[in-house]
């Protein structure tokens, strides 16, 4: 199991509206902080400095590890979230739906796109259930970013590692710069409807 996919799975279990672009950088992060912990990658400032190949047996993370850029200078860690969270958060539920972890969902209230799925009860979801409830810091982290709510102040994330602050920070940075790209276009939209409408 992976950061990434409990988060996944928590976004669709709680049923919150996450938008696919958000949760695409959130699981990219998510990814990074995991390549991290494995010591397959360190942080050089902002710049993500490849260790040697680990051992993983995550599909994911195994394509991620071998998207690294491995010559310097090095990726820098917000260039890494959008291009490779690029329709992630599309890609992971494809993998579950193939893999029969996600089922048609009942309800017509969706988390996020047309995919009317939920989580199947499995060890999978047990864990990122245990682990939302723990509120471990860097899934509450992530999860609070694409605007699913653990009630934890700002002040309180928890975080203890500097790399994966700066992981964590970034990926706020980025999802604010979506929303400000999606504030831009609406304004755009309405200006343009408003010319064609006219006076």
């Amino acid at each position: 199991m992976t950061t990434a996919k409990d988060l996944f799975i928590i976004s669709m279990d709680l049923k919150h509206s996450v938008g696919q672009g958000d949760l695409s950088l959130a699981l990219a992060g998510a990814e990074l902080i995991d390549l991290i912990g494995a010591g397959a990658v360190a942080l050089d400032g902002d710049r993500i400095v490849p260790g040697e190949p680990p051992t993983l047996d995550d599909r994911f993370m195994c394509e991620a590890a071998a998207g690294l850029t491995r010559q310097a200078p090095y990726e820098r860690v917000e260039d890494w979230l959008w291009r490779r969270g690029r329709d992630l958060s599309a890609a992971y539920q494809a993998a579950l739906e193939e893999n029969g972890e996600l089922k048609p969902q009942r309800s017509s209230r969706l988390p996020f796109g047309s995919g009317r799925m939920e989580p199947v009860d499995t060890p999978a979801r047990r864990r990122a259930a245990d682990r939302w409830n723990e509120k471990e810091p860097v899934l509450a982290a992530l999860a609070s970013i694409v605007g699913i709510d653990d009630e934890r102040s700002d002040d309180e994330t928890g975080l203890d590692d500097d790399a994966v602050t700066t992981v964590v920070t970034t990926v706020h940075d980025a999802v604010m710069e979506l929303e400000a790209v999606r504030q831009r276009r609406n304004i755009e939209k309405a200006a343009f409807a408003n010319v064609w409408r006219g006076p």
